[in-house]
């Protein structure tokens, strides 16, 4: 195969215990999938069906430890935030799903996390505009290993956590979410076919707040490895 440019390296994920890496297709993100989050969000948990946005592929920014991730402070925004997630791969391909059959089409779970430029997501929300500016762009999307399905069993429960500097920031459980793995990917499957290499990004507790360069996250769902990073300044 010829290109009129140089081609870029496929975005991927390594593995946990594993010289493989999980190829990145799609990214998926369900927004405001814990009670708690949707309402220092201003959302009405009673009254909202799942909604999704997505990030591009290239946003990945995968840290295996003991290395601590460098991501630098984004562009064009003064209210930088970190949300952590759960993360599905996909390793299957799926469509119009019941949520009995969803779980058969994951793969495996990491650690990540969906950093968010707040001002230009909430100045878009503002204008009626998509958003994907507040969410998308170079390293919005730091990941740790994969831990494949076989390895963890089926992940519904379990503590989700965020240190920031060592203060606890975000503190919750995956039994909170307000959809759970398999219907959010029923529910994803109605509107896109889904493929192996999709990652699904399945929301985030409440304490979300802003980061600096300088700071340093900690990470963790339970019986995942951690995700590590620290915020630089930008590159000049």
């Amino acid at each position: 195969m010829q290109y009129a440019i140089p081609a870029w390296e496929l975005p991927s994920v390594p593995i946990a215990g594993s010289e493989a890496r999980f190829p990145v297709r799609h990214i998926y993100c369900v927004g405001r999938n814990y009670a708690e989050h949707t309402k220092e969000m201003g959302g009405d948990v009673t009254k909202e069906a799942p909604f999704f946005f997505m990030k591009s592929a290239d946003a990945i920014a995968p840290v295996v430890p003991p290395a601590v991730g460098r991501i630098e402070y984004p562009l064009a925004t003064s209210n930088y935030h970190h949300e952590i997630e759960l993360v599905v791969a996909i390793g299957r391909s799926g469509v119009k799903l019941a949520p009995g059959e969803a779980q058969s089409i994951v793969w495996g779970y990491a650690v990540g996390l969906d950093m968010t430029r707040r001002d230009l997501q909430h100045d878009m929300r503002e204008k009626k505009r998509p958003w994907d500016i507040g969410k998308s762009f170079a390293q919005a999307a730091p990941i740790a290993p994969i831990h494949p399905v076989t390895a963890t069993g089926v992940l519904s429960r379990g503590a989700i956590e965020l240190d920031v500097n060592g203060a606890a920031r975000q503190r919750g459980d995956l039994s909170d979410m307000i959809w759970d793995v398999p219907n959010m990917i029923a529910f994803l499957s109605q509107m896109y076919r889904l493929e192996p290499g999709d990652l699904i990004f399945t929301g985030t507790p409440s304490g979300v707040g802003a980061v600096k360069a300088g700071d340093r996250l900690e990470g963790r769902v339970a019986g995942l490895t951690p995700l590590s990073i620290e915020i630089v300044a930008p590159a000049s």
